[in-house]
């Protein structure tokens, strides 16, 4: 359900679940509360999230997930850098799909690492853990980039950076409409959806 950037050394997380099984992981200081159990949506609403939007094996009992709970090794703020030996990352603090999520962009080769905020299909930009004029503005912050190649948290990899503008044109003009809040509907625009 959810994307991790897996490195060497490092697990730079885009949200919540998977923690436990790194050593090290990375997270934005506003989702400090979210993994202190302050978490909005209830246990049952993240396991019915499990159900409807991953492929699950015929074998796996949802109701053994769980929300974990503990302390990032570091926090990390827009703007901040990981050295991977030859590699260097942004973090880039793209608030919208929950207020700590991160994109990491890497300059050298134009790798953008969207983690929830862009993928192909519905985004899901309803629940109270979202914020729809963040995202608005999160998009207008990558759109910006000389994006090369997107990797999604979800779907698929056959995306290119030019959805990143439609979906920044998108936002735009649903706040122009009067749309871009929580209870609005959803919104196809043919590869992809917002659910507001």
């Amino acid at each position: 359900m959810f994307l991790y950037l897996k490195l060497p050394r490092y697990h730079l997380s885009y949200q919540l679940g998977g923690h436990e099984y790194y050593p090290d992981f990375y997270a934005h200081e506003t989702e400090l509360n979210w993994l202190n159990g302050e978490f909005p949506l209830t246990m049952d609403t993240i396991r019915g999230m499990v159900i409807d939007r991953c492929d699950l094996p015929k074998e796996y009992d949802v109701n053994t997930y769980k929300f974990f709970q503990g302390m990032p090794t570091k926090l990390l703020k827009d703007g901040d850098t990981i050295d991977l030996g030859g590699r260097v990352i942004t973090a880039l603090h793209t608030p919208g799909h929950s207020p700590g999520h991160l994109c990491f962009w890497e300059s050298q080769r134009g790798h953008l690492f969207t983690g929830d905020l862009v993928y192909k299909d519905t985004l899901f930009a309803y629940y109270p853990s979202t914020d729809p004029q963040a995202y608005l503005s999160s998009l207008e912050k990558i759109a910006a980039l000389p994006v090369e190649k997107v990797f999604p948290a979800h779907h698929s990899l056959d995306i290119q950076p030019e959805i990143l503008i439609r979906m920044r044109d998108a936002l735009r003009q649903l706040k122009v409409d009067g749309s871009l809040h929580h209870g609005s509907g959803i919104f196809d625009y043919g590869d992809w959806a917002i659910w507001l």
